[in-house]
C-alpha cells in the first residue's frame, strides 16, 4: 500500500516563502526512504494547491494512506478547525483512503533545542561552549 505525506503550510502573497515549502516537501521526500512514497505541499490559502487538491495529488499517485503533517507553529484557528475541516471534505471525496492528522510542528518537544541552536547561532563562543557541552 503507498503512503504519501501532505505536508500542509499557510501559503504566501510572496512566492519565494510558498517555494521554500515546496523545496522542503523535495526535501523530506529525499530523506522519507521506505516511510512514505511520495512528499506533496499543501496550502491553506494563498498557493497551490489547496488541501483537498494537495489530497487528490496524493491519491492520483497511487497513495491509499495520506498523513497530513501541519507545518505551523501554534495552535490556532487553523491547526485546530480549518485544517481538520478540509482533511474531511477530502475523506469525503477519497472514501477508500485513509487520511490521517498529525501534531502541528510547534508540538514536537525538539524545538526548544532548535530555537536555541538558532539563538547560539549567532554568537560563536555560545556555539563552542554547546560543543563542549556535547562533548563532556
Amino acid at each position: 500500500s503507498m503512503h504519501a505525506l501532505l505536508l500542509i503550510a499557510h501559503g504566501s502573497r510572496r512566492e519565494a516563502s510558498n517555494q521554500e515549502v515546496r523545496e522542503l516537501a523535495a526535501r523530506l521526500e529525499q530523506i522519507a526512504g521506505d516511510h512514505f512514497d511520495r512528499v506533496i505541499p499543501a496550502f491553506l490559502e494563498l498557493a497551490e494547491p489547496d488541501i483537498t487538491s494537495g489530497v487528490d495529488l496524493c491519491v492520483e499517485s497511487g497513495a491509499t494512506t495520506v498523513t497530513a503533517v501541519p507545518y505551523f507553529l501554534s495552535a490556532g484557528r487553523h491547526v485546530a478547525s480549518d485544517i481538520p475541516a478540509e482533511l474531511e471534505k477530502a475523506r469525503l471525496k477519497h472514501r477508500a483512503a485513509t487520511i490521517r492528522l498529525s501534531d502541528y510542528l510547534g508540538k514536537h518537544p525538539s524545538l526548544p533545542e532548535l530555537l536555541l541552536a538558532l539563538a547560539l547561532a549567532k554568537s560563536e563562543s555560545g556555539t563552542k561552549r554547546l560543543l563542549e557541552q556535547a562533548t563532556d
